[in-house]
């Protein structure tokens, strides 16, 4: 059917069917010598809306690609609290979501500035670093590194979590070093001008975080050394981190004592590994005894550390989309809580593997 306009939903005219054929209907009749002459002026009409509406849109895409070229700092993707996670193409949406799709419409800058969630995105920042940045999109390359920065720019202001933060640089110099070498190979998006740039900002943002200063608290509370010993070791019952564990004693003798204690690295190890696993790596004392301080550490290097985040994404089964764990988002369940499970990091990775 014929149709003036860009858009082919407009109404257009009307027909109505006869036995001689096809035939206007009476609201639209009318002589042919004022259809003709309306119909030059429609078109010329519609030719420079058109021209218009062109203009507008590359002027449109203009703007939005001198923006990402120009303002870098700026990452360009949506700020979601949940998106719709779809593997497949369906009469009602084609397509499907990847895994740099997903990284760049939920909002990843504002988690990293809550403390529930910051060591859930720099997990997941550390596992794309590692074996999925080739899978990433141009933009959703770029916006990696956008918000690794503004991780890095949070620890420095923090002076918090600073050897996870090493370790990720470290993990993701290394990853680029190998993947630059293959760039005609379609690996990395971009110009390898653009990924040695950036290289060079990795090894500027370590040197920033080896030489920062932990500034002592100005608060005149009480201290740590100060508390009993039975609430001290309380408090390294909260740790899951052997190496704190060890950090913390190096502050002052009477710690260290504590951070010595047999049944803290047993709670440890048994917080973390299986009894099977343990079993595997017994290590005996000269007097007889479990050496659990020596077993936590040689365990760690055989089997990944049990993970424990305060907020998660949660994908519900029901609707098939991905939130985090304090926004609500639109499920149609009658109970939403049973359609709902918690993702880990690497589940997170996993979920886009097709």
């Amino acid at each position: 059917m014929p149709f003036l306009g860009q858009d082919w939903r407009s109404p257009g005219q009307n027909w109505v069917k006869t036995e001689d054929g096809w035939k206007r209907t009476a609201a639209d009749g009318r002589n042919s010598n004022n259809v003709s002459a309306e119909r030059c002026v429609a078109e010329s009409f519609n030719k420079e809306n058109l021209l218009f509406s062109l203009s507008y849109d590359m002027a449109a895409r203009k703007r939005k690609k001198d923006l990402m070229n120009n303002n870098s700092k700026i990452p360009y993707f949506h700020r979601e609290k949940w998106i719709y996670v779809h593997k497949g193409s369906t009469k009602e949406r084609h397509g499907y979501c990847t895994l740099g799709e997903a990284f760049n419409r939920l909002d990843f800058c504002s988690a990293i500035k809550d403390t529930r969630r910051f060591n859930y995105v720099v997990r997941l920042l550390e596992l794309i670093a590692k074996s999925q940045l080739p899978s990433l999109s141009g933009v959703a390359q770029k916006n990696y590194m956008n918000i690794l920065e503004r991780v890095v720019q949070k620890v420095l202001d923090d002076q918090q979590n600073v050897r996870p933060i090493k370790e990720l640089l470290q993990m993701l110099y290394v990853s680029l070093c190998g993947l630059v070498q293959d760039m005609g190979k379609s690996v990395l998006v971009g110009n390898i001008n653009i990924w040695v740039h950036r290289m060079e900002n990795i090894l500027q943002w370590q040197q920033q975080l080896d030489s920062i200063q932990i500034n002592r608290p100005t608060s005149t509370g009480m201290a740590l050394t100060e508390l009993p010993a039975s609430l001290q070791l309380n408090i390294m019952q909260r740790l899951s981190d052997g190496r704190d564990l060890v950090s913390l004693g190096q502050v002052c003798p009477e710690l260290g004592s504590l951070a010595e204690d047999r049944l803290l690295w047993k709670k440890l190890c048994q917080y973390h590994f299986t009894d099977r696993q343990i079993c595997k790596r017994l290590m005996l004392s000269d007097k007889g005894h479990l050496e659990w301080k020596k077993m936590y550490f040689k365990l760690s290097r055989c089997y990944p550390l049990r993970e424990q985040y305060s907020d998660t994404l949660h994908l519900c089964t029901h609707c098939h989309i991905l939130f985090w764990k304090d926004t609500n988002h639109p499920c149609t369940a009658n109970n939403p809580e049973s359609c709902t499970t918690a993702l880990s990091p690497q589940d997170f990775i996993n979920l886009f593997n097709f």
